[in-house]
């Protein structure tokens, strides 16, 4: 009897999410680490994907470090093949975007830590921290040192539209939070909010999910079958979904199971994974009649406007993929139905 309960199990199963895939590609925070310290199984499981023959890259929103202070951690948390050029930034990207805009050696107002001066400085333009220098454009990254001072400054540069023949303002990415090894704090989303109010105006975003960052990953690691790991879903699954590249939500960071059932259409990862191990594991698969949505020993049921649990089986990413599986495909938003709370738990470890 069990030999046969197993074999229902492996034919309810698909491959693992790594299965045909030539270059990992990973989000850092929240994914790999929590501020200075790894994350459980990141980098043994990344380590064993590499062993396997995969290229590994990471794909960062954060512009605060330089590509290299950034592969330097990496290799201290046990990932010691890392290189700076398998450290694919949104300062990079900002700094491409900028290129189109303005020409080096133009002055440019840069708000943000090393990791964006420096790219900024290497393409070749004149960096000033001051409204006063008459900047051609103004760039705006995260640093854990942003002032006030600094976002004055940013307000001052960028007082008129650009329609109205003001300067650029490009942003390096809006995450609204950052996950660090006490919690979630406050991410350069919130500072580039704070001009926004003052001034009235929108930045240009050059990182995730805008698409540009994924297709400059996949053209420098020449990826042919990518798989892009994140924690967010309005940034990381969002991207790597507009680029055309399949992904993976992994509960380690920001985004909790409520977030899953109600991701909006453009913003749903293909696979949904506990923490980075269950990357080698087979992967449930869905089935459902339009009422019932099993996966694995996980049932769900829609029941009218009653979204509730029939079996919660005994894994619980099981049940958040049941309960995703089940809001997705039936064409409504979460907030169309009455939620069973079971569906709402979240027991999966995090910063």
């Amino acid at each position: 009897m069990a030999f046969l309960s197993r074999r229902r199990r492996d034919a309810a199963s698909g491959p693992a999410p790594l299965e045909g895939v030539d270059v990992v590609f990973a989000d850092l925070d929240g994914v790999v680490y929590a501020g200075s310290r790894a994350l459980p199984h990141a980098v043994d499981s990344l380590t064993r994907a590499a062993a396997d023959g995969r290229r590994l890259g990471y794909i960062t929103n954060n512009a605060s470090r330089t590509d290299a202070d950034v592969a330097a951690q990496l290799r201290d948390l046990g990932l010691e093949q890392t290189a700076p050029e398998d450290i694919v930034t949104s300062p990079q990207a900002a700094v491409r975007l900028l290129r189109t805009k303005v020409e080096p050696p133009a002055t440019i107002l840069v708000i943000g830590g090393e990791g964006l001066t420096t790219e900024v400085a290497r393409a070749g333009y004149i960096v000033t921290d001051s409204a006063d220098a008459a900047p051609a454009a103004v760039l705006q990254g995260f640093s854990p040192d942003i002032s006030w001072t600094q976002l004055a400054e940013a307000a001052y540069a960028l007082k008129d539209p650009e329609e109205d023949g003001g300067i650029p303002w490009i942003a390096t990415n809006t995450d609204w939070t950052l996950p660090q090894a006490r919690g979630i704090a406050p991410g350069n989303g919130t500072l580039v909010s704070a001009v926004h109010t003052a001034v009235g105006r929108l930045a240009t975003v050059a990182g995730k999910p805008e698409p540009a960052i994924f297709h400059e990953a996949v053209a420098r690691f020449g990826a042919d079958r990518p798989l892009f790991l994140g924690d967010r879903l309005d940034t990381d699954i969002a991207g790597a979904q507009a680029a055309g590249i399949p992904s993976a939500l992994v509960l380690t960071g920001v985004d909790r199971p409520k977030h899953v059932l109600a991701a909006p259409c453009t913003s749903r990862p293909t696979y949904i994974l506990e923490d980075l191990r269950q990357l080698f594991d087979p992967y449930p698969q869905t089935r459902t009649d339009g009422v019932t949505t099993r996966v694995g020993d996980a049932v769900v049921r829609i029941d009218g406007p009653r979204l509730e649990v029939v079996e919660a089986g005994p894994r619980p990413v099981d049940l958040v993929r049941a309960g995703a599986a089940a809001v997705w495909g039936s064409g409504r938003a979460i907030f169309g139905f009455t939620v069973q709370e079971e569906l709402y738990a979240d027991p999966f470890s995090r910063p």
